[in-house]
C-alpha cells in the first residue's frame, strides 16, 4: 500500500489555491518527493509531514516549475542539519540545471554538512527496497530526458495463520522461515514446507506517476493495470491544439489513457488556472468515471484490490 500526498497541483505558475508541482509518496518507513516546484518546502511544512527521512527526490524533467524549489529545500536542510545525505534522481538534462542551481547559486562557496548526490537515470529499476521497487520510464515532453515513475510493491503469498495453528506451528523463527518461503524444522522434529501454510500469490500495489507529457500511446505498457495513475490534465479538449503545441495533455486524453491501460484510479494534476476544477473533472469522467482532480494537501491511500 502506498500513500500519496499532493503538495502542488498547478500548471506552470501557482494560483491562489494551487502550488507548483510536487508530491510525496509514502510506503512504510520510506518517503519520496516527486518534483519540487517553487515553494515546495513551505507546502511540506503546511502539510504537517515535515522533512524527516525526506532525502530522496525524483525529478520528472528539468522545467523550472518542477525544480526551482530544490534550491530553497536544500538551503533549509543545510540550516537545520536534518539530513545524513540527499539523493536527487533524474534525467541528465534536469540534473545539469539542478547542479547549476545548487552549486553555482544556493551553496556556492558553502561547505555542506551532508553529501548531495545527483544520480542520472535511464529506463529501468532505479531504487530497490526489501518490499518495493521504483522503475523509471521515458516520457515524451519538450526536451530530452523526461521520465515517469512506477512504484510497485513486491508480490507475496499470505501466511495462513489458521492453517499454522492446525499444524501446531509455534510462534517464533519457524513461522518467520515459512513467511520468507523457506522450509523449517519444528522443535518436535517435523519438517514443514511453505506450501503448507502460504496462500496463493498476490500481486503488490502498483502506482504510476507521470509528470508533463505530450502524448499517451507510449505510456500504455507502463501504466497497464496500475492501481492508480497520476498524470497531468492541463487543458480541456476544446484547446487540444494548444495542448499539443506545448506538449501537454487534455483531461480527455488522460482519461482515454486510463481506460486503455485498465488502471484502477486516475488522479489529474498540473491544472491550468484558466479552468474550473469541476469542468476538468467532468470532461475526464465522461471517459473514465473513477477520476479525481487532485487539490493541494489531498492525501490518498493506494492499495491493490
Amino acid at each position: 500500500m502506498f500513500e500519496i500526498v499532493f503538495l502542488g497541483t498547478s500548471a506552470s505558475a501557482p494560483s491562489t489555491h494551487r502550488g507548483l508541482p510536487a508530491q510525496i509518496i509514502k510506503h512504510n518507513e520510506h518517503r519520496f518527493l516527486i518534483d519540487c516546484g517553487e515553494g515546495t518546502q513551505r507546502q511540506i511544512l503546511r502539510s504537517g509531514l515535515g522533512f524527516r527521512k525526506l532525502n530522496r527526490l525524483l525529478i520528472t524533467h528539468g522545467h523550472l516549475d518542477h525544480i526551482l524549489g530544490v534550491g530553497g529545500l536544500v538551503s533549509t536542510y543545510l540550516r537545520w542539519e536534518a539530513m545524513d545525505k540527499l539523493e536527487i534522481y533524474g534525467g541528465q538534462t534536469a540534473l545539469d540545471r539542478i547542479h547549476d542551481l545548487l552549486f553555482k547559486v544556493v551553496i556556492r562557496g558553502v561547505k555542506t554538512t551532508f553529501p548531495i548526490d545527483l544520480i542520472p537515470i535511464t529506463e529501468g529499476a532505479i531504487i530497490s527496497e526489501n518490499d518495493m521497487t521504483i522503475h523509471a520510464f521515458p516520457v515524451n515532453h519538450r526536451g530530452p530526458d523526461c521520465f515517469g515513475y512506477i512504484f510497485e510493491e513486491k508480490g507475496k503469498r499470505p501466511f495462513l495463520a489458521d492453517r499454522a495453528e492446525d499444524l501446531n506451528i509455534p510462534q517464533g523463527p519457524w513461522r518467520r522461515d515459512l513467511v520468507n518461503g523457506n522450509a523449517t524444522k519444528l522443535p518436535d522434529g517435523r519438517i514443514i514446507k511453505p506450501d503448507e501454510v502460504l496462500g496463493n500469490f498476490q500481486a503488490g500495489t502498483k502506482l504510476v506517476v507521470v509528470g508533463d507529457t505530450g502524448e499517451t500511446e507510449s505510456l500504455v505498457p507502463y501504466c497497464k493495470n496500475a492501481d492508480a495513475l497520476v498524470i497531468e490534465g492541463t487543458y480541456l479538449q476544446d484547446e487540444a491544439q494548444m495542448a499539443h503545441q506545448f506538449a501537454h495533455l487534455t483531461a480527455h486524453e488522460a482519461a482515454v489513457l486510463a481506460e486503455k491501460a485498465n488502471v484502477g484510479q486516475l488522479f489529474l494534476t498540473h491544472i491550468s488556472r484558466r479552468y474550473r476544477e469541476k469542468d476538468v473533472e467532468n470532461e475526464a469522467r465522461k471517459i473514465f468515471p473513477n477520476t479525481i482532480v487532485a487539490r493541494d494537501f489531498d492525501s490518498y491511500m493506494i492499495k491493490h484490490d
